[in-house]
Order: C-alpha cells, then structure tokens, then sequence
C-alpha cells in the first residue's frame, strides 16, 4: 500500500490540497503499515481534521516511524459515518506529524 505523506499539515483541507497537487506532479507515494486504527464518530473526525497540530491522547511516541521493510507504521483515524480515513506518522511526537488521504 502507498500513500502520499505530507510533513506537518495543518488541517483536512491543506492535505487534499497537496495531495492533489502532489498527483498532479506524478508523486507516486510511500508504502506504510497500519499499526493500529482509531475510529471517531462523525463530530470527533471534522473536530481531529480542523487541526492536525494539536496533541491526541491516543497517539504515543512510540507510534510512527519505520518497520524493517523500511514502511512508515501508521495510524488509522477512520471516521465511522462516512468510513473515510487519513493516516497518520506521528515520528515519536503526539500529533500527527505527517499525514495522507488513505485511499
């Protein structure tokens, strides 16, 4: 699987934008691995994409970075209405420092 990932985000709203962008320039993507999911009611999900900079008290530094494969180990935040999910590469900190539309 492969996703494009982008470094400190700020919201929903910029990383459709850069993904967008970022296939319009051919950028193919980063193959990842699902460590775990969070599943977030519709309200919980626009509140967690509104700011992607902000601490979540179910990210730890211990999630993120690379496997042995070299893929990056992700997070799932699937938003239970629309089942919609973006991905997440917290790289030891408490937010979501790189995220990507999964698709």
């Amino acid at each position: 699987m492969r996703a494009l990932f982008g470094r400190k985000v700020l919201n929903l709203k910029e990383l459709k934008e850069l993904t967008k962008e970022a296939k319009a320039n051919g950028l193919k993507g980063t193959d990842y691995e699902v460590i775990k999911e969070v599943k977030l009611n519709d309200e919980e999900f626009k509140e967690f994409a509104k700011d992607f900079c902000k601490d979540q008290p179910w990210i730890t530094k211990e999630d993120g970075g690379s496997n042995s494969k070299g893929e990056l180990r992700c997070i799932r935040v699937r938003n239970t209405k629309t089942k919609k999910s973006i991905l997440i590469d917290s790289e030891g900190y408490t937010y979501p420092r790189y995220t990507a539309l999964e698709e």
